[in-house]
């Protein structure tokens, strides 16, 4: 071998030695800020289950176990937009555990689609009730002409499977039923939600398609809210008119549409504490969960302030239910997927204050 390959060959060696070296600390670098991106962020809770996506958990305790009644998220392809179509869930699968941290069941599917005679697509955020011997799952799905209208299915086991009417609640609409039954047996529905939840769209109790995409549009004027309507004592149906769910704030004057961080948007839920009732709901597009007070279910409603930040992901959805004389808030997030439509279920303790406010929730630790 000559000198000069020598030379060169020795060259080349010590080039690749320094381009490896160089390549092995840039990976190593990279995985040391993945590593440390990943320990930032913390979250407050883990989810309850990690085989499926699961979101908008409506909780209960029916014979001392407790059930989550929750949206099913799946990847189904549809391209993200402000109408929600890529949630385009297909059916739902109830959770149930014993207790709170215990071993979670994931149950076969409760309904789908398919099984409902007048649905066309997107079965969403759902909730459940029980009376004189019979579970009630109440569901919000697009019908045939891509309307979302609420409908109900029953079963005599709480996870089901449940087989739904053959039409939707007669004049029931939009999106989010959560179902609340007083002391004194009577149950209500509350319901609505405005953007792709279409609240913005029924005027005068008829469904506009060329409606407003988001709200009223009208933003120094009182904000759209959501909807309650007393249910038949047989759980099937509305007992009289819809009525709104008015929200006021500490001047006794209503939240107006431009105020975004305390205006209703969906999501809502009811609870029952100290003999005041709590109406808690998402503010959508800022992302926070707030609360309001009255001494009535129907209101109107004082408006109380944010309980949860914002959460990962675009949505928030909760339920609040009292367990073995603690409270607890179940809700979601993306911390499996990252992507704002598979979404995962948790849960974490509530605490009413002494003022009659709930203490802040901070879902995100980093």
């Amino acid at each position: 071998m000559n000198l000069k390959f020598k030379s060169q060959s020795a060259l080349a060696i010590a080039l690749m030695v320094a381009l490896g070296s160089s390549c092995q600390e840039k990976k190593k670098d990279a995985e040391e800020k993945e590593t440390s991106k990943t320990e930032k962020k913390q979250y407050l809770s883990e989810p309850l289950v990690r085989e499926i996506y699961t979101a908008d958990p409506s909780a209960h305790v029916f014979n001392g176990k407790i059930y989550i009644y929750p949206s099913h998220d799946i990847e189904s392809g549809v391209k993200e937009n402000d109408n929600g179509d890529h949630f385009d869930m297909k059916d739902y699968r109830i959770l149930s555990m014993d207790s709170i941290g215990g071993k979670v069941t994931i149950h076969d599917t409760a309904l789908s689609v398919s099984d409902i005679p007048w649905a066309g697509r997107q079965l969403w955020a759902p909730d459940a009730a029980y009376k004189n011997g019979t579970y009630y799952l109440y569901f919000p799905v697009k019908d045939k002409n891509d309307v979302f209208r609420i409908g109900v299915a029953t079963s005599k086991n709480p996870a089901g499977p449940f087989k739904a009417a053959k039409e939707p609640i007669e004049g029931s609409f939009s999106i989010d039923p959560a179902v609340f039954t007083d002391t004194d047996g009577s149950s209500y529905m509350y319901f609505g939600g405005i953007w792709g939840g279409q609240l913005q769209r029924w005027k005068d109790g008829k469904y506009d398609p060329n409606g407003s995409k988001t709200d009223s549009q009208k933003e120094n004027e009182p904000a759209l809210t959501a909807k309650v309507a007393k249910l038949s004592k047989d759980m099937m149906a509305f007992d009289g008119k819809v009525k709104d769910v008015v929200i006021l704030d500490q001047q006794g004057k209503p939240l107006l549409t431009k105020d975004h961080d305390r205006r209703f948007f969906e999501g809502a839920w009811m609870h029952k504490y100290n003999g005041k009732y709590y109406f808690t709901y998402s503010t959508g597009d800022t992302h926070y969960l707030a609360s309001a007070i009255s001494d009535s279910p129907w209101g109107p409603f004082k408006y109380q302030g944010t309980f949860m930040t914002p959460v990962e992901g675009w949505t928030t959805h909760h339920s609040i239910v009292e367990i073995k004389g603690k409270w607890y808030i179940f809700y979601h997030d993306t911390q499996l997927s990252g992507k704002t439509h598979l979404r995962n279920v948790k849960v974490t303790e509530l605490k009413h204050l002494e003022d009659g406010t709930i203490e802040l929730i901070k879902p995100n630790k980093g």
